[in-house]
């Protein structure tokens, strides 16, 4: 670890009201995988037009997703997201734009986050607007699809997980969808799709924090998209300082006042302990859950 690297972050963070922007990096620690580091495997996540418009690739979704949303709920905060959330308590960090799907920044005790692009935990009807929990839904999957989980789980090879929580699963052809219970429209997860929009309240609230930041530390991003490439470009048109943390090259290299590569666990632990005031806070309790009624 570039020791030297790390109190310089220190020094540019120190006394200012710092942003956290964090991608898929941060989390294959927990045991989510990325798509886009070096030793990614190549994916081809679902786009949103294949979901609305194709049946065939909604159930071939649903029923990777039955299985794939299981194993990101049961994932815990590693490292880096219990050091993003000692530095929030210890008013380093004045909150967390996060690109992540998998709720682990508030499962580390993080209270101030932007979900970006969305939660597993949640599903949205795409007719009335009706938000229901992933647990429910599962529940209803279930007793359509009796069996179907217990099978796979007993395989003797572990099934990968995308960080959309889409399973890699072949066999989904006999798999029965649920639709929406209220008015039997057709249900998504409440997650950005490639192709989609970040909704506008989303985006205007992460500008808001962004603009009221004295500095931004991005954590884990390639930042290849621009729904998180804009925010650092935000920041650098207003002179606020901007730090990356990430393995590999991003596109918000050139933006960067300091580049750190290296991985974010280390990194994030080792930048929280230059501040004395970031305490590390008490071990993970329960299992996180989101309730929606």
């Amino acid at each position: 670890m570039d020791i030297a690297a790390v109190k310089r972050a220190a020094e540019l963070l120190s006394g200012r009201a710092t942003v956290v922007i964090s991608g898929a990096g941060l989390s294959t620690d927990s045991g989510i995988p990325d798509y886009r580091s070096p030793d990614a495997p190549p994916r081809t996540p679902m786009t949103y037009q294949q979901f609305v418009g194709d049946p065939i690739f909604r159930q071939r979704y649903w029923a990777r997703n039955h299985i794939g949303w299981r194993r990101m709920d049961a994932a815990r905060p590693n490292p880096g997201h219990r050091a993003v959330a000692r530095l929030e308590r210890a008013g380093v960090v004045s909150g967390v734009i996060t690109q992540n799907v998998d709720l682990l920044h508030t499962k580390a005790g993080a209270r101030r986050v932007i979900d970006l692009h969305g939660t597993y935990a949640r599903v949205r009807c795409l007719s009335c607007a009706k938000l229901i929990s992933r647990m429910t839904l599962a529940e209803h999957l279930e007793a359509a699809n009796p069996g179907f989980a217990e099978n796979l789980s007993m395989m003797p090879t572990g099934i990968e997980v995308a960080p959309d929580a889409d399973a890699v699963v072949t066999d989904t052809d006999r798999f029965r969808m649920v639709d929406c219970l209220s008015c039997g429209g057709m249900l998504k997860p409440d997650i950005v799709y490639f192709g989609e929009n970040v909704p506008s309240d989303r985006v205007e609230a992460a500008f808001e924090l962004v603009d009221e930041a004295q500095a931004i530390l991005v954590a884990g991003s390639s930042l290849t998209v621009m729904s998180g490439l804009r925010f650092v470009r935000r920041a650098a048109k207003i002179g606020v300082p901007v730090v990356i943390v990430n393995r590999g090259r991003t596109r918000g290299d050139e933006l960067a006042t300091l580049r750190i590569d290296a991985g974010c666990s280390e990194t994030l632990r080792a930048l929280a302990a230059e501040f004395p005031s970031a305490e590390p806070g008490v071990p993970d309790g329960a299992p996180y859950r989101l309730s929606v009624k």
